[in-house]
């Protein structure tokens, strides 16, 4: 009995099969566009045809990026990308990861055969990349000397800065003398000693601009002393030496904005620093002044004629002050000193005798204070205000004390 496959299994057969075929899975693909439609998630749906044939494709919209144009019915293109089997249809199809306007695939294909051959080298690396001096004085330019390239790095460097001296090499920019020519001219203007070098083109198709994807010519690039900034085609445009240069300016009149100092912002940096410092200036002035100033009062302050001056005012001061101290410890002590003289007043001898009162001694000169200390027969003198009159006890009588009464 024969062997029954279900329509799955053949399509799916089929498609291994095509998956296992290398040519079919990095193949390009040339013809003419047609049933174009971009779809609202991004895929382009479209039809490639010949007088013989027609392909269905589809490009997703992740593979869109490298994509420089839109598509459109009866373009002829290259289409690359990898011919697989849709399993639900059983049909196959043409999935593109790139498309290019025909007669640049060749080409292309060799571009990115050579980029990726130079930045294994290493020439693409970022630590050999040369800054670009601020303010130059000379501006070397590598490209043709008629077109709107070379008017346009002109223009923009007179108009930036016009003390920029700007020296041109007349090179060749297409066609198969070009490469040696672009060479010639990076050399003569580093033999020159520009400070800066463009070297670049107006825009073109790809094989207008093949001679600056030469090998011989990023190399050239790549061993310049002097900084290169490349200015090939317009701003979509890509050649190997914007990835060998310094710097990569979209167009060449970008490629002069970056390489030329504007001078009035220059000036006016130069103004704003001129004032800057003439406001640093002032300030500083016065602050040294009030240094001095600060300076001469602390010297005063602490200058010896100062000091003296300072010490015989305190000590004028404190004589004052003591003189007044003294008035005021006399004034006082003769304050008591008149006192105390009334108070003896008081208790003076004298002044009792002259109010009529008397005192009796002995003797032997000893005061009789008492009637029991003498005797009858015993000789006393009887002192007065104005003398003493000597007497003898007769008799003597002794006053008894009562309780609650005096002597009487």
């Amino acid at each position: 009995m024969r062997n029954v496959y279900t329509v799955a299994q053949v399509n799916s057969y089929i498609k291994n099969m095509f998956s296992q075929d290398f040519m079919l899975q990095n193949i390009y693909v040339k013809g003419e566009v047609s049933n174009c439609k971009y779809h609202s998630s991004g895929h382009i749906y479209f039809t490639i045809k010949d007088t013989r044939g027609t392909i269905a494709c589809v490009m997703f919209a992740g593979n869109r990026a490298g994509l420089k144009f839109r598509m459109e019915e009866g373009q002829q293109v290259v289409v690359g990308g990898s011919i697989e089997v849709y399993e639900r249809d059983g049909k196959y199809q043409l999935y593109a990861r790139e498309i290019i306007l025909d007669g640049a695939g060749y080409l292309y294909e060799k571009f990115e055969r050579l980029k990726r051959e130079l930045a294994e080298q290493g020439l693409f690396a970022s630590e050999y990349k040369q800054p670009l001096p601020k303010y130059i004085r000379t501006l070397g330019v590598v490209t043709a000397p008629t077109g709107a390239a070379v008017q346009d790095i002109i223009n923009i460097t007179r108009r930036r800065n016009p003390y920029v001296q700007i020296l041109l090499y007349p090179a060749i920019v297409q066609g198969d003398q070009a490469a040696a020519s672009i060479i010639r001219g990076i050399h003569a203007m580093e033999h020159l000693g520009v400070d800066v070098m463009i070297v670049g083109r107006g825009g073109g198709s790809i094989e207008d601009l093949w001679a600056f994807n030469e090998e011989a010519v990023a190399q050239a690039v790549f061993d310049c002393t002097v900084p290169v900034i490349s200015a090939v085609g317009h701003e979509t445009d890509t050649t190997i030496i914007d990835f060998v240069s310094d710097l990569r300016a979209p167009t060449p009149s970008a490629a002069a904005e970056l390489a030329v100092y504007d001078v009035r912002q220059l000036e006016a940096v130069l103004e704003d620093c001129r004032n800057e410092l003439f406001v640093r200036m002032k300030n500083r002035i016065e602050w040294e002044r009030s240094r001095g100033r600060q300076a001469r009062t602390k010297l005063q302050y602490l200058s010896p004629a100062n000091q003296i001056r300072e010490k015989r005012m305190c000590a004028l001061h404190m004589e004052e002050q003591m003189t007044a101290l003294i008035k005021r410890q006399l004034t006082g002590k003769r304050h008591m000193l008149g006192l105390y003289t009334e108070k003896l007043k008081g208790l003076s001898p004298l002044d009792k005798l002259n109010q009529g009162f008397s005192y009796v001694s002995d003797s032997r000169g000893k005061t009789v204070s008492d009637v029991e200390r003498v005797e009858t027969g015993d000789k006393l003198s009887i002192h007065v205000k104005n003398g003493k009159i000597e007497a003898v006890v007769t008799d003597k009588e002794l006053w008894k004390q009562e309780k609650g009464e005096g002597r009487a």
